[in-house]
């Protein structure tokens, strides 16, 4: 197992959401496994059957175009071609056609950031139920006690009532 540690915050600048999916440039997974991206590039298409579209597709115009502008600050430069993408499985079939020890370890790490992000997803969607189930109970608590007083007021209106209509027979000795 090599030594080689990528920040999990590197890789998790590199994770972008793009047609519902969580996917990663090739340019930047080039940078990761240190090769050209016109190297792993070919790596791909020689091994394209390894690479459906659920594992890898490319960009169109306007989806490059809108990832270029929420990213000024990246340094892309002028590409001949629209960039690849690929989800959490196409990175993780990388590794079976970059066969480096640079490449592995940057895959496993990879693997590991992808299950981080699916555990905090899932962890805030668990906190996000729980909420929404405490919230019912408090509502269900509010009309109760809501009920209670209600049923409070009636009966002091009631106790008021009869007070007023039944005149008491006083008790006591005469004189």
């Amino acid at each position: 197992m090599s030594d080689i540690t990528i920040p999990d915050e590197v890789v998790i600048s590199k994770i972008y959401y793009i047609r519902d999916q969580k996917v990663m440039l090739d340019s930047d997974l080039a940078d990761l496994y240190e090769v050209e991206t016109r190297v792993l590039n070919q790596q791909v298409k020689r091994n394209m059957d390894r690479f459906p579209d659920d594992f890898m597709f490319q960009l169109t115009d306007v989806e490059w175009e809108i990832l270029k502008s929420q990213n000024e600050s990246s340094s892309w430069g002028g590409r001949r071609k629209l960039p690849y993408v690929f989800t959490e499985h196409g990175v993780l079939m990388l590794s079976s056609v970059l066969n480096s020890k640079k490449s592995i370890a940057v895959n496993i790490q990879i693997m590991r950031v992808f299950t981080k992000l699916r555990e905090m997803l899932t962890d805030n969607l668990n906190l996000k139920l729980e909420i929404e189930q405490i919230k019912k109970k408090l509502t269900n608590q509010s009309k109760n006690i809501e009920l209670v007083f209600d049923y409070l007021d009636e009966l002091t209106k009631k106790v008021e009532t009869t007070d007023e209509v039944t005149e008491r027979n006083k008790i006591g000795f005469k004189k």
